[in-house]
C-alpha cells in the first residue's frame, strides 16, 4: 500500500487570487474557442476509450492538442497565453497563427476554420457546443466576445497549480488511470482512476451531450478528480467522486476540514480560494485528492492493494516500486 510520502508537493508559497467574479465573460468566450479546437482533434484522431482522444493538455506557455494525424502528415494547435496567440503547425512546415483578442465565436470558428483548410487540413466538425446551457452554434455566436488577457491568463497559471498537484497524485496509483487532461465539454481539468470492474449503464445526463458519449465516457468503475473554473460561490474549486456512488459516501470523513459534499453533484467540493493562502496549497490539495479517492475506493471495496504501489515512488527512484510487499 502507499505509504504518505508526498514527492512533489512542492508549492513555494500561497496561490494567486484569481479574478474569478469578474472572469466569466473571458472564460465563456474561450470555452466555447476551446470547444472548437477539441472537436477538430476529435474528428482526426483514432478513438480512444473515456474520449481520451478528444482532449488537450497544458503546456508551459498554455494549451494544445498534441500531436494529430492529418493523412501522412501531423499537426498541432496551441493556445498561446504568453504571447496571446492561436499556433496550428504541421509536419511539413506549414503553420497559420491567429491573435488572441476581442472577438465573437462566429469569427474565431471562420478563422480557425479557414486557416486548417489553408495548410491543407480538410476537417468537418459539429458546431453545436456541448455541455452548456446555451447551444448557439459557433458559426451563430456573436454574443460570445470577450477576451481579457490577464483573465485568460490567470485561469491557464491555475490549471497549472492544477496539472502539477494532479500529476503528483497520480503516483500513488499503479492500475488503469487516465493522464492528467483537459476535457473541453465541461471544462475541467481532470484525472481519473479505475478499479477494474465495468460500471452498470450509465442512466444520467449532461445538457446538450448525447447519452452514448456519456456511456462511454462512464464505463468503468472510476474514482475522477479535477479542478474547473466556475462563477459562482465558492468560485474555483477541486472535486472528486467515485463512479458509480458508493453507499455511504456523502457521509465519509475527508480532509482537508474546508472540504465538503455537494449534494445535487454527488461529489466532493475543495474550493480554490479556501487553500490558495495557506503556507502550502499544494499539500492541502494533495490531501484532498488521497482522502476523497480511499474513502471511495474503501466503501466501493476496490482491491487497493493491487491498485497502489507497494511504496511511493520519490523524484529520484532507483529501484521498482510496483511489487507488493510480502
Amino acid at each position: 500500500m502507499a505509504d504518505d510520502a508526498r514527492p512533489g508537493a512542492t508549492s513555494a508559497g500561497p496561490w494567486p487570487e484569481l479574478p474569478w467574479h469578474d472572469w466569466e465573460p473571458t472564460v465563456s468566450t474561450l470555452h466555447r474557442w476551446v470547444q472548437i479546437v477539441g472537436k477538430v482533434r476529435t474528428a482526426l484522431s483514432p478513438p480512444l476509450n473515456h474520449w481520451w482522444h478528444s482532449t488537450l493538455s497544458l503546456t508551459p506557455r498554455g494549451l494544445t492538442t498534441t500531436s494529430i494525424p492529418v493523412g501522412r502528415r501531423a499537426m498541432d494547435i496551441r493556445f498561446d497565453f504568453v504571447d496571446h496567440e492561436l499556433v496550428v503547425g504541421d509536419s511539413d512546415g506549414r503553420s497559420f497563427l491567429l491573435p488572441l483578442a476581442p472577438m465573437s465565436v462566429a469569427r474565431f470558428y471562420r478563422e480557425v476554420m479557414a486557416g486548417l483548410e489553408g495548410i491543407g487540413a480538410d476537417v468537418r466538425i459539429s458546431t453545436r457546443p456541448n455541455e452548456l446551457v446555451d447551444a448557439t452554434p459557433f458559426e451563430l455566436d456573436e454574443t460570445h466576445a470577450s477576451y481579457d488577457p490577464s483573465h485568460a491568463t490567470a485561469l491557464w497559471r491555475a490549471f497549472l497549480d492544477a496539472d502539477r498537484v494532479l500529476k503528483s497524485f497520480r503516483s500513488g496509483f499503479i492500475g488503469k488511470q487516465s493522464p492528467v487532461q483537459l476535457f473541453w465539454g465541461s471544462f475541467d481539468l481532470a484525472a481519473s482512476r479505475y478499479g477494474g470492474r465495468p460500471a452498470p449503464p450509465y442512466t444520467g445526463s449532461a445538457v446538450n451531450s448525447p447519452g452514448w458519449v456519456m456511456e462511454e465516457a462512464y464505463s468503468a468503475e472510476e474514482s475522477a478528480a479535477g479542478w474547473w473554473p466556475q462563477f459562482e460561490p465558492p468560485g474555483p474549486a477541486f472535486y472528486a467522486y467515485t463512479y458509480p456512488a458508493p453507499k455511504g459516501i456523502a457521509g465519509a470523513k475527508v480532509r482537508p476540514a474546508a472540504a465538503t459534499w455537494d449534494e445535487p453533484m454527488g461529489l466532493f467540493m475543495l474550493s480554490y480560494d479556501a487553500v490558495r493562502d495557506l503556507p502550502d496549497p499544494d499539500a492541502e490539495v494533495l490531501d484532498f485528492l488521497e482522502a476523497t479517492y480511499a474513502a471511495g475506493a474503501d466503501l466501493a471495496g476496490w482491491d487497493r492493494a493491487h491498485l497502489e504501489p507497494a511504496h511511493r515512488p520519490g523524484p529520484h527512484q532507483r529501484g521498482p516500486w510496483s511489487v507488493l510487499s510480502s
